[in-house]
């Protein structure tokens, strides 16, 4: 059985709802953990790391450092619902924080096109859709960048392209720097937009959402547990790292 294989849910097959907790300092902690982890082994991999083309290395690495862009995006997301932190503020700087070191995404331009993805799911008025029943992966995941990426974005990552190549290897630059925005780019979309929201849904489905087959290990190296997405739509106050007790309510 695929790992990617997923489940239309209808009324009668509704995940169990988990009653939300207080998030203590535990948002805060798993967020600056992602975001240290992904700037230190980002500083190894640009200023130390001498890779051997040769051996599996310096690929493990750099799917590595795609594992921790995704980190960052997912915490700019979960800032978005508030789940970083109960300090309104301090939740939204760190999400400010993490959506710019991800290929500078500005976090006021995402914030409400994300709430508009929520409350207008797989309609016209979703940014992240294009027709799911009938597009394919491609051409939706080109519309999905046209609606996102900006111009000065890019100028930004050529800026700084043309900087880090003063001090660092061009060929750490590319293979550390700029293949796992990309790569965890693809992911975010295949794994939180493409598979959840393609195709058809039963009539009942308020979401308009699919989820993964449970299977915790595998939900969270693809996508930190959003694969599960049904369960986020219909439970947006879980942060990711407790999404996938939304999974074991229901066993």
């Amino acid at each position: 059985m695929p790992l990617t294989q997923t489940q239309n849910l209808s009324a009668s097959s509704l995940p169990v709802r988990v009653k939300p907790l207080p998030l203590g300092y535990a948002g805060v902690g798993i967020a600056l953990s992602i975001l240290g982890l992904w700037a230190l082994l980002l500083t190894f991999l640009l200023a130390f790391y001498r890779p051997d083309w040769h051996t599996p290395w310096p690929y493990l690495l750099a799917l590595v450092q795609t594992h921790l862009y995704t980190g960052l995006f997912i915490t700019a997301h979960d800032a978005m619902h508030g789940v970083v932190s109960a300090n309104k503020r301090l939740n939204n700087r760190i999400g400010a924080l993490a959506a710019f070191l991800f290929a500078y995404n500005w976090y006021p331009r995402l914030l409400p096109r994300h709430h508009q993805h929520h409350q207008h799911v797989a309609t016209d008025a979703d940014p992240d859709f294009h027709d799911g029943q009938h597009t394919g992966f491609l051409p939706w995941l080109l519309r999905f960048a046209l609606n996102y990426v900006t111009w000065w974005q890019i100028a930004l990552m050529a800026l700084t392209y043309n900087l880090l190549q003063l001090a660092f290897p061009v060929a750490n630059i590319i293979a550390f720097w700029m293949v796992p925005a990309v790569l965890a780019t693809v992911q975010l979309f295949f794994f939180g937009t493409y598979l959840p929201h393609r195709g058809e849904h039963a009539a009942d489905n308020p979401h308009k959402s699919r989820t993964q087959l449970r299977h915790h290990l595998w939900a969270f190296v693809s996508c930190y547990f959003f694969g599960y997405h049904y369960e986020h739509h219909d439970q947006p106050y879980l942060p990711w790292w407790r999404l996938w007790r939304t999974k074991e309510a229901g066993q």
